[in-house]
């Protein structure tokens, strides 16, 4: 998520004291990067997020019902509440950071260049994405209770059962919710794989266009720095001249009158020089915070590339075990075999707290992204705020 390169440990025999010492520097490394995930998961800002993001559910969320509900609520009691869905269609309205509105304005008062602009249009779009992910997890935990309401009425012996209630029924009721499950669409198959390629290609080239234009800006910058050290020597020179000059002059003062004019001439060529000097500092300075930004717009397209790659394989990875799943219910309910029906429920309790593991996993880095999204938002504006604020200064 956050980029870092670890070297993991070799696990070969008879190495040297100073393989085994630099075992253990990649051992420490390994586990400092651990504590810095575990650290940014605690920070004030991801946990603003998480807040605003559980404000936002409790807010527009509705209640999903199905068929089955009252009848498995008669037989288990199972759950008095049932996973709710928010509304995040509009996530960057509450959680990109600063608000649209006030980037717009800004780029209309500084007279942005365009693949800043187009930065700011990408984590925008980052930000919605962000948001898609999260509904489309919050979707597949609301499908997952099925599995669930299936775990724990297994669970159940039929002297537990209420009154009227038979084994046949239980276990009629169980195929029910397993073939109801495979039948409900796969949330994460709106996050395939073209789409993250897609979004990888189109990251991928806006950081070579930053990259590039920071370079050609960079190198713009040291030509001037290299001509106003050329200039001073050229200055230096000028005054050793003139210096001689005046000696010789006030040796033959005659010569001076006729002299004088040619002086006054070299003075104000001085001067020119020396304003145009100065203006080409200014200009330095102005393609110095210019390429500032640039640098914190690659930084965080970079980083924003990368957060989508992990996220891109989570999703994936999760993808294709809900598909597991939904294929096995599917087989189950079709050959209606009891003994194949407890294999199945063995296999979904085995992998339950995995799978809901994975999903929280998947939904922290999705918070990491954005929070991510927001502290390079922040960066770049602030280095488009030192450009507004350098000509007062110079």
């Amino acid at each position: 998520m956050f980029g870092f390169k670890v070297k993991y440990p070799s696990l070969r025999k008879g190495g040297s004291s100073k393989e085994q010492n630099v075992n253990n520097v990649n051992i420490v490394s390994k586990l400092n990067v651990k504590d810095e995930y575990m650290e940014a998961l605690r920070t004030k800002s991801y946990i603003d997020i998480w807040s605003k993001v559980q404000g936002q559910l409790r807010k527009t969320s509705t209640p999903l019902t199905t068929n089955n509900d009252v009848v498995v609520d008669v037989i288990d009691r199972i759950a008095t509440s049932i996973s709710r869905i928010p509304s995040y269609t509009h996530i960057s309205d509450y959680l990109l950071e600063p608000q649209q509105e006030v980037l717009l304005e800004l780029i209309q008062k500084s007279n942005l260049h365009q693949l800043l602009i187009d930065y700011f249009e990408a984590s925008l779009e980052a930000c919605r994405i962000c948001g898609s992910i999260l509904k489309c997890i919050d979707q597949a935990r609301a499908n997952y209770c099925k599995i669930q309401r299936v775990i724990k009425l297994s669970k159940r012996v039929p002297s537990d059962l209420p009154g009227g209630i038979s084994n046949e029924d239980k276990v009629r009721i169980i195929f029910g919710e397993l073939a109801s499950f495979a039948k409900l669409d796969n949330p994460l198959s709106n996050s395939s794989k073209l789409k993250f390629s897609i979004i990888h290609d189109r990251y991928g080239s806006m950081l070579n266009l930053l990259t590039v234009k920071r370079k050609k800006v960079a190198r713009r910058v040291k030509v001037i720095s290299l001509s106003k050290k050329a200039w001073g020597v050229s200055v230096v020179m000028l005054c050793s001249g003139l210096a001689i000059a005046t000696i010789i002059l006030a040796v033959h003062s005659l010569v001076g009158f006729v002299a004088v004019p040619g002086l006054m001439c070299m003075q104000l060529g001085y001067l020119k020089k020396k304003l145009r000097s100065a203006k080409n500092g200014l200009k330095r300075n102005k393609l110095n915070q210019f390429h500032n930004q640039l640098d914190a717009a690659a930084k965080g397209v970079y980083t924003l590339n990368s957060d989508f790659d992990t996220i891109s394989r989570l999703v994936m990875r999760l993808h294709d075990e809900i598909e597991h799943g939904k294929s096995i219910a599917q087989w189950c309910v079709k050959t209606q075999k009891k003994q194949m029906l407890k294999e199945v429920i063995k296999e979904f309790q085995t992998q339950e707290n995995c799978f809901l593991e994975k999903l929280g996993e998947l939904e922290e880095h999705v918070y990491l992204c954005v929070l991510t999204i927001n502290r390079a938002r922040r960066l770049v504006i602030k280095e488009i705020n030192c450009m507004k604020t350098s000509p007062q200064q110079h």
